[in-house]
């Protein structure tokens, strides 16, 4: 129960706690992840193998899975890509997160092109833990919508980011208008989409950037999933929110 005190629209607002399958088949790993999940305010389930993690991400709905490359039964990319073949699994549209000891460049690619949003090298750090979140809820507290660092990195002079991101935002207030529509046509909405990954790039527009690239995936492989396409306009709307302000996130504490 919230606290008398609270500010009801504190209460009002805050998102609903993100629930999360955990299935690695090494103890340790297993209680660090769901510790750490929950020292976060996530809901973490665990189970230590893959048939066990495909069966309770068909049944049961999850806003999170974070699956061992290596497990008994079934590895990671054999339990997403049953869970992507069976149109009646509850988990199906979920951000799915591939985790192992070791990932090779050659791993990431193929786990990314498999449908993961994210690979996660163990042993990890609680921030990268909190990172993840940001995939599920792209306006979370304390994420970062535009990352100047990263963007003057693309850009080599803080005038031209700033002069780009005026360029950006009025790109998503058209793109914002024509959602609807897009989400109509596949092949305009995975070429818009490819084009704004770029315009993103320039801008350090970071997590519209990872739920464009994610958006971008799926709808390559099939219809976007309404999950999708929600955290993709979740993540629209608080870039603009962001490029909004003065000085668009330029300023320094």
């Amino acid at each position: 129960m919230p606290s008398l005190s609270a500010d009801p629209r504190s209460v009002a607002l805050s998102p609903p706690p993100i629930r999360t399958l955990v299935a690695d088949d090494d103890p340790a790993s297993c209680r660090f992840l769901c510790d750490g999940l929950r020292q976060l305010g996530v809901m973490a389930e665990f189970c230590a193998d893959g048939l066990t993690a495909l069966h309770r991400a068909r049944s049961e709905t999850y806003d999170l899975l974070l699956l061992d490359c290596r497990m008994p039964g079934a590895g990671a990319l054999q339990v997403l890509a049953r869970l992507h073949a069976d149109p009646l699994a509850c988990s199906a549209a979920s951000v799915a997160v591939a985790t192992s000891a070791q990932v090779t460049p050659q791993d990431r690619r193929r786990l990314l092109a498999a449908g993961f949003s994210e690979v996660l090298l163990k042993p990890c750090a609680l921030a990268d833990l909190r990172q993840l979140l940001t995939l599920v809820q792209p306006d979370r507290h304390g994420a970062r919508m535009l990352d100047d660092d990263a963007g003057l990195v693309s850009t080599g002079d803080a005038g031209i980011m700033l002069s780009l991101r005026t360029l950006l935002r009025e790109e998503l207030i058209v793109l914002e208008q024509e959602l609807a529509r897009l989400s109509l046509d596949r092949a305009a909405f995975i070429e818009r989409l490819h084009r704004l990954r770029s315009s993103c790039g320039f801008c350090g527009a970071a997590s519209l950037s990872v739920q464009t690239a994610l958006l971008e995936r799926q709808l390559a492989r099939h219809d976007a999933a309404p999950e999708a396409l929600q955290r993709f306009r979740t993540a629209l709307r608080a870039t603009l929110q962001a490029l909004a302000r003065p000085g668009a996130g330029l300023e320094r504490p």
